[in-house]
C-alpha cells in the first residue's frame, strides 16, 4: 500500500520557525518531524511513499532525496504556491498513488501509532484513526461508534462524545470521483461519505502529538530528550 505524506502546508502558526524552514523539517529530539514519520512507516514495511510539497518544497526534496538512505522509495507531488488544501493535494497526487486503497498521513504529527494496523482493504471509502481530544482541540472532530465514523451533527450518534482526527487515514480512489483539480478541502467529501455509512474508523490510545505551534514543538523536544 502506498502512503501519501502531506507536507505542503505553509505552517503559519509555526512562524517564525517556518519563515525559512518547512514545517516537516523542524526538529525535535534531534530529528525532523518527517524523519520520525518515515521511520515509523519503515517499521510497518510501508516503503512506497509520495510526498506533496509547496512552500519551501525544494528543501524537503533536498533533505529526503529518493528515500534510498531511509530504506524507502519517495516520489514527489509538487503543488503551486499557496498549496491546494488537503482535498486538492490528494487529488493531484492520485496518479502517483497506484494502490487502492492508499494511506495518507500528515507530516506535522508525532506518534507511536503502529502503522501496520492500517487496513489494506476497506469496507467503504475511507478509514480514519481517531485519538483523544488534546487540550488545544477539546471539541473534537468526529464520533466513532461500532467501527463507523459519523459527523458530530449526525442524529445516529446524538449525545456521543467526539474524538479528534489523528491525521492518519486510508482512502479509496473512488472517494475523489467527480472532483476536479482545484483547491478544495477534504472534510466535505468525508462528511458525505459518513452520511452514506462509508467511513470506518479506529481509536488509538497511544502517544500522539499535533505539532502546530512552536510551543508544542518545544514540548515534544523536551519530552523526547528525556527518553
Amino acid at each position: 500500500m502506498k502512503v501519501l505524506i502531506l507536507a505542503a502546508g505553509r505552517g503559519e502558526r509555526m512562524r517564525p520557525l517556518t519563515d525559512h524552514t518547512p514545517k516537516p523539517l523542524l526538529r525535535a529530539g534531534g530529528k525532523s518531524l518527517i524523519q520520525y514519520l518515515i521511520e515509523a512507516l519503515v517499521r510497518a514495511d510501508l516503503r512506497d511513499l509520495v510526498v506533496n510539497h509547496a512552500y519551501l518544497g525544494e528543501q524537503i526534496v533536498a533533505a529526503l532525496g529518493n528515500g534510498r538512505d531511509q530504506g524507502v522509495r519517495i516520489t514527489y507531488s509538487p503543488e503551486p504556491e499557496g498549496a491546494l488544501e488537503t482535498g486538492g493535494g490528494i487529488l493531484r497526487a492520485l496518479r502517483r498513488l497506484d494502490s487502492d486503497p492508499f494511506a495518507v498521513v500528515n507530516a506535522d504529527i508525532w506518534t507511536d501509532y503502529p502503522f501496520d494496523r492500517l487496513p489494506r482493504h476497506l469496507a467503504g471509502l475511507a478509514h480514519l484513526v481517531l485519538v483523544d481530544n488534546p487540550a488545544h482541540h477539546s471539541a473534537g472532530d468526529f464520533i466513532l461508534k461500532q467501527g463507523r465514523v459519523f459527523a458530530p451533527d449526525s442524529d445516529a450518534v446524538s449525545g456521543t462524545a467526539r474524538l479528534t482526527f489523528a491525521g492518519i487515514s486510508v482512502y479509496r480512489h473512488a472517494l475523489f470521483e467527480g472532483c476536479t483539480q482545484t483547491r478544495f478541502p477534504l472534510a466535505p467529501l468525508l462528511r458525505s461519505a459518513m452520511e452514506r455509512g462509508e467511513v470506518t474508523g479506529e481509536y488509538f490510545s497511544g502517544r500522539w502529538r499535533d505539532i502546530g505551534t512552536p510551543e508544542r514543538l518545544a514540548e515534544l523536544d523536551r519530552e523526547l530528550g528525556r527518553h
